[in-house]
C-alpha cells in the first residue's frame, strides 16, 4: 500500500514539472533582426526578435547556440517570423531559449 501511495505522489509530482515547464514556454511574433547591424544596440552581432506590444517594442536576446545557428539569415536583411522557446532575464536583458523558430 505503501508503495502505491509513494508510486502515486511521484507520478503527480511528475505531471506538476512537467505542466510548469510547458508553461514557461513562450511563442514571440515580430522581427528578428541583429542587435549589432540593424538596432545598434550591441558592440557583436547577436540575434534578437523585436516584438510590438501597443506602442512599445520589446527585445529578446535569442540564446548564444540558436544566436549562432539563426544569424546568417538576418544579419543583412531582418525578416518577420515567430520564435518558440524558454524566456528568462539575465543582466537586465530578456532571453529566449529558442526551441523553433519560422520565418515568414
Amino acid at each position: 500500500m505503501r508503495l502505491i501511495a509513494a508510486l502515486l505522489c511521484l507520478a503527480v509530482l511528475f505531471a506538476f514539472v512537467s505542466g510548469v515547464n510547458a508553461a514557461d514556454e513562450k511563442t514571440l511574433t515580430g522581427k528578428i533582426t541583429c542587435a549589432k547591424c540593424d538596432l545598434k544596440k550591441e558592440k557583436s552581432c547577436m540575434t534578437v526578435i523585436v516584438v510590438k506590444d501597443g506602442d512599445k517594442d520589446t527585445v529578446y536576446y535569442f540564446d548564444t547556440d540558436s544566436s549562432k545557428k539563426h544569424h546568417k539569415e538576418i544579419c543583412t536583411e531582418a525578416k518577420e517570423g515567430t520564435v518558440k522557446g524558454e524566456v528568462s532575464e539575465k543582466d537586465g536583458k530578456k532571453v529566449i531559449k529558442v526551441s523553433k523558430v519560422d520565418f515568414k
